[in-house]
């Protein structure tokens, strides 16, 4: 069993930079391959990055790539993303998610724990 707490979103200005945390409990957080997802109104989830468990690989959906960047304190037991060069187009709410798969997936469907969403807004 894994619980995941968001944190950090807010309101920012184009070009500005926000940090969303995903505070994890639970045992066996190295264990858990991490991923962060946007969802907008009227859409589903879509994979914006994610940790392999391992922390030796991550990946990034290509509009955020060279932008954003996530990250993994184990010892935390959390999960970050840090968002730079912000636009419009980036306002969303972003959840935090965990999946016990071996590589890191994009479908949404492959999690298995969610956090609850932190709200994003880049006001141009």
């Amino acid at each position: 069993q894994v619980q995941l707490v968001e944190s950090g979103g807010g309101l920012v200005h184009t070009g500005g930079s926000l940090r969303l945390s995903c505070a994890a409990s639970g045992r066996t957080f190295g264990s858990w391959t991490f991923g962060w997802f946007l969802q907008t109104p009227g859409r589903v989830r879509e994979f914006v990055a994610g940790s392999h468990w391992s922390g030796a690989s991550t990946d990034y959906q290509d509009s955020v790539k060279g932008r954003f960047t996530i990250s993994r304190d184990n010892a935390k037991s959390a999960v970050y993303l840090q968002m730079n060069g912000l636009k419009p187009e980036d306002t969303a709410v972003y959840y935090c998610a965990a999946t016990q798969y071996d590589r890191i997936r994009i479908n949404p469907s492959d999690y298995d724990y969610w956090g609850q969403g932190t709200q994003v807004t880049v006001s141009s």
